[in-house]
């Protein structure tokens, strides 16, 4: 990986951290979260005059790709009411970095370096200390476990899609624009095209703007990165997004802040430099 995709990658990572956090601290985060998508859809739309649409080699990845961003969302909303932010999302990303890696060798026959595999351990393991670091949630329930383990699957699987989608569509911008709108029309289907939807994303419209152009920017830069480097080092680089995540939590949402959590900081950032030789 280059400088411009390592850049792109965490610059990614801290967009992605810094919406899902928005998102979670909101009184209604299912609103919320519908609000940016379609939002997000709304500003897409006219830029495929520009962009034009994807290949219709990436349409069955991306069908699969709105597909499963429902039960990500499902999941995810369903995890973050019952433990906090900085525990299930930590735990989320770490589950699905380990997933992809396998995956993406047997998808792709993408082999990594030693330097690569050591990188995605340390992401892992620095993961795993923020979420076991956060003094709030000491003890997991039942019901939150599956509902992360869940998230991470499906995750791993999003990512998956998308990056054999992005590759086959002869354009990062396109691919990105038509998921964001399948994405938004997808969990209007799923809540039922209700007036009161429609009410709904009006009245929270202001804050789901710079939301909405927040995870669009993250997925666009994302989707760049997957078109041109490695799936498992770029994956477990925007899964960096944690370290960004643990200090909006810590800031923004009253989380605790500990030694463990440092240290799993430095990892994480220890593991840079070796995910850019992968």
């Amino acid at each position: 990986m280059d400088s411009w995709q390592v850049a792109a990658a965490l610059l990614s990572a801290a967009l992605h951290a810094g919406w899902n956090a928005a998102v979670k601290s909101h009184a209604r985060p299912a609103e919320i979260m519908t609000a940016q998508m379609v939002i997000g859809a709304l500003l897409g739309l006219p830029a495929l005059l520009w962009t034009g649409l994807p290949a219709a080699a990436s349409l069955p990845w991306l069908a699969g790709s709105t597909c499963i961003n429902l039960v990500i969302v499902a999941a995810l909303l369903r995890t973050y009411s019952l433990i906090g932010f900085g525990t299930a999302y930590p735990m989320v990303r770490a589950l699905s970095v380990m997933l992809v890696t396998p995956a993406a060798t047997l998808l792709s026959g993408e082999l990594m370096s030693g330097y690569g595999v050591l990188g995605i351990g340390l992401i892992v393991v620095s993961l795993c200390l923020l979420a076991a670091g956060n003094r709030a949630h000491p003890a997991v329930p039942r019901m939150a476990l599956v509902w992360m383990m869940l998230a991470g699957l499906a995750t791993a699987g999003y990512v998956l899609c998308d990056a054999q989608g992005v590759r086959r569509a002869g354009s990062p911008l396109a691919y990105g624009f038509v998921v964001s709108a399948t994405n938004a029309a997808a969990m209007f289907v799923f809540h039922g095209f209700a007036a009161r939807q429609w009410h709904s994303v009006a009245a929270h419209a202001g804050l789901a703007l710079p939301i909405a152009m927040a995870s669009t920017a993250s997925y666009l830069l994302i989707l760049w990165v997957w078109s041109q480097a490695p799936i498992a080092p770029a994956s477990a680089l925007r899964d960096t997004s944690s370290i960004f995540a643990i200090m909006i939590a810590i800031v923004w949402l009253h989380e605790p802040f500990t030694r463990l959590r440092l240290f799993a900081i430095l990892l994480s950032a220890a593991a840079v430099p070796l995910l850019r030789m992968a």
